[in-house]
């Protein structure tokens, strides 16, 4: 049967037939032809690389694909310590199982948070030391560290609990892996003998390796960007590099760790019980997990720090400017310490 203009009617109907699946395949999303792995590794990499948890919630947000691959765990074992910089003010349950998931995915820096909060902010010893212990066995130097801190101190436990001979080794090996303040730390204990056999010369000689791979790990920034400036007073102008704050150079200080950001807002908010102190380094964060943990300065008797490498550091960046001594007989002394040592004399 055809039509008027002579044309069957098989043939229209094999034309728009053809016609509706041009149309179906031009309204077709070609994001869904892409494979699963593919779309993986790009997720992956992007949360790697995110700057806030915000770069990973959008994508969460995006579509329906998008939030069942961002949730798995080869994108959530990849993600940054910039995804894990929740702040304080906004810690909830949810946050808890997302780090949590984070860390049974095989993220370090999920797990090193995650200890952090735990066993500082929420007191929970037992599970917070042995999350730091998960990400120290992955390698993670700033867990490490942390874990030689805790040995320093004892936190967690009483002041017989201190175990130096592993405190040194976790510095050794955060050292080895790169951390400076782990390598100033080993520095100090060799100098002064404090859990290891006294060595000055190499003591000096780790001291200024963490003073150059500080000053390496500084210029690899943007260098007109972090501001740069010569002073010849420093330290009036802010927290500044504290290698180069001896020779007038400005340069802002590099920004603490997510998980010492937290411990800094979270102990602002919610002070710690009687007689607790916080360790006096702004860049630290950590509090006393018992009392006279931590070391106090033995000059103004006015501050306290958790490690020889807070205090190192603060006295550079700021407590130089403000210790007094208690007698001016003992101001001699102190300052030919100063001059000798280039640190200030801490006492427990």
């Amino acid at each position: 049967m055809k039509t008027r203009q002579g044309t069957s009617y098989h043939c229209v109907l094999e034309y728009q037939l053809r016609r509706t699946k041009k149309l179906k395949t031009l309204q077709y999303d070609l994001f869904d032809t892409l494979p699963d792995d593919l779309v993986l590794s790009i997720l992956a990499k992007l949360a790697s690389t995110a700057s806030c948890p915000a770069d990973l919630m959008s994508l969460l947000l995006t579509c329906k694909r998008l939030n069942g691959l961002c949730t798995n765990s080869v994108v959530l074992s990849k993600a940054s310590s910039n995804c894990f910089a929740v702040k304080a003010k906004n810690w909830s349950e949810s946050s808890h199982k997302f780090l949590k998931r984070c860390s049974d995915s095989g993220n370090a820096e999920a797990s090193y948070t995650l200890g952090m909060i735990r066993f500082y902010c929420l007191e929970n010893r037992g599970s917070g030391a042995s999350y730091m212990a998960k990400a120290a066995i992955r390698c993670h130097a700033q867990a490490l560290y942390s874990l030689a801190v805790i040995q320093f101190n004892g936190s967690g436990g009483v002041k017989n609990d201190k175990d130096l001979r592993a405190g040194v080794a976790l510095c050794a090996r955060a050292a080895f892996l790169g951390h400076i303040d782990a390598l100033r730390e080993l520095g100090h204990c060799l100098q002064d003998g404090y859990g290891v056999n006294k060595n000055i010369s190499e003591g000096r000689r780790m001291l200024i390796q963490a003073n150059a791979r500080e000053l390496a790990s500084i210029l690899s920034y943007d260098v007109k960007e972090r501001r740069v400036t010569w002073d010849p007073l420093p330290h009036l102008v802010g927290p500044v590099c504290p290698l180069l704050s001896d020779f007038g150079c400005n340069i802002p200080a590099q920004e603490p760790h997510p998980a010492n950001k937290f411990l800094s807002e979270w102990f602002k908010e919610r002070k710690p019980g009687p007689e607790i102190r916080l360790c006096s380094h702004d860049g630290c964060g950590r509090p006393e997990t018992r009392r006279h943990e931590f070391r106090r300065c033995s000059v103004c008797g006015d501050v306290n720090y958790c490690s020889r490498a807070c205090q190192a550091l603060d006295w550079k960046l700021r407590h130089k400017m403000v210790c007094r001594p208690a007698n001016l007989a003992g101001a001699v002394e102190f300052n030919m310490n100063v001059i000798e040592d280039g640190v200030m004399v801490v006492d427990s």
